[in-house]
């Protein structure tokens, strides 16, 4: 076996080249899991739309804190905010890249159906975000065309919703790999 300056005995000692295919493959796996975030309606107003009910956290730190979240778990995230259902709609048929998608659909939770079948079409795992909690609000928001096909539901906890399902999905993700 391999000794220390002081004589005692090490783990066998890699090459130079065996350091640098670990490397290579590491960062390989980092990029194999990159994840769709898609905001609904209105996201774009969060700190300053009814900051009593959504939080006054802006939706540009909530975009930072997701962005600092996946470096930490070691994926890449694009994300997309649009206040119009086809738009959202479009991103999604062209998510063949992604290993999942994060999504609060805003207002369209309770009423789109072209979104959640554009949702399944992908054939992606969905984890469904939401700030509030939904069941506890109107009856029109208990509603949700997008919960019967995602994996999981997290809502009510503020932006903490987002980062609870990040890394549920990543989690998801990496365990179907």
């Amino acid at each position: 076996r391999p000794s220390d300056q002081k004589g005692n005995q090490t783990q066998e000692t890699r090459s130079p080249r065996a350091i640098a295919q670990t490397d290579r493959l590491a960062h390989m796996k980092t990029e194999n899991y990159r994840y769709l975030i898609l905001h609904g309606p209105n996201i774009n107003s969060l700190g300053t739309r009814e900051p009593d009910l959504y939080g006054s956290v802006t939706f540009t730190e909530l975009q930072k804190q997701l962005a600092n979240l996946a470096k930490k778990l070691g994926c890449k995230i694009e994300s997309f905010q649009s206040n119009h259902e086809g738009q959202l709609i479009d991103i999604l048929q062209q998510s063949k890249w992604a290993s999942g998608v994060l999504i609060n659909p805003g207002g369209l939770t309770h009423s789109s159906i072209s979104l959640r079948d554009a949702l399944v079409a992908t054939e992606l795992p969905v984890v469904e975000v939401h700030l509030t909690n939904i069941h506890a609000r109107e009856d029109f928001r208990r509603i949700s065309y997008v919960s019967g096909i995602a994996v999981g539901v997290i809502c009510g906890f503020g932006v903490q919703s987002y980062y609870k399902g990040l890394e549920c999905l990543h989690a998801h993700a990496k365990g179907r790999s």
